[in-house]
């Protein structure tokens, strides 16, 4: 493998694991063992029946309790422990036989694809939950699956693609994120008021600005 080939292959783990931990380990493993991918020596243990098993079984588990609305929220919050340092685990076992400061570089660097992808996918869902239809958090899931799959197969077959789409993706996210974290902010900041019986507060411009029927105390020029 080219390091190219080690690089996409260890991010885009990563990156499917804050998406999809399961459907990840699943699809790796299917292909290490079917022979449409060669994997590193360090990262053949997916290739075990018994994992590959385990992981389609929490998959079809994961698939229903992502289209449950606020359940799915309560799924993401367990996973932060879970998809987050499997990343890790998977980037550094994607670099294949390295030096100790290379592989915590990919440590390093796998958790913190895997952390991004998984705050985007969780703090959306969020957002999406507000909503009382269950239409869009249905084709949120699928398509949250759809990319998981995806992206491990373009890191194999598509290397080149796959590092491309992930400049990309880190671009977008440096300004994407503070603007998913302030509507998250202001989301929950709604709730506890609705909880606390509390109207929400208003608006500076609403504090400063008189209405049509304000009495102005200032003498008449």
């Amino acid at each position: 493998m080219e390091p190219i080939q080690y690089i996409a292959l260890a991010m885009g783990a990563a990156w499917a694991s804050g998406v999809n931990l399961y459907a990840t380990i699943a699809v790796l493993g299917l292909m290490g063992a079917t022979g449409n991918a060669t994997l590193p020596p360090e990262l053949e243990v997916v290739q075990n029946p018994l994992v590959i098993g385990v992981a389609m079984i929490m998959y079809v588990v994961e698939f229903v309790a992502d289209k449950v609305p606020g359940v799915d929220s309560a799924w993401d919050t367990v996973h932060t422990f879970i998809r987050i340092p499997a990343g890790a685990a998977l980037a550094a076992g994607a670099v294949g036989d390295v030096s100790a400061g290379v592989e915590l570089a990919a440590i390093l660097a796998g958790g913190t694809m895997a952390a991004t992808t998984h705050a985007t996918k969780a703090g959306s869902r969020l957002m999406i939950n507000t909503s009382p239809e269950p239409v869009s958090n249905w084709t949120a899931s699928l398509a949250e699956d759809f990319a998981a799959i995806a992206a491990v197969w373009a890191a194999i077959n598509y290397p080149w693609a796959m590092a491309a789409f992930l400049i990309l993706f880190i671009v977008a996210m440096v300004f994407l994120l503070p603007r998913l974290f302030r509507a998250i902010k202001a989301l929950f900041r709604r709730i506890g008021q609705l909880f606390s019986g509390k109207k929400p507060e208003p608006t500076p411009a609403a504090q400063t600005q008189p209405g049509p029927d304000a009495i102005s105390l200032r003498p008449p020029e």
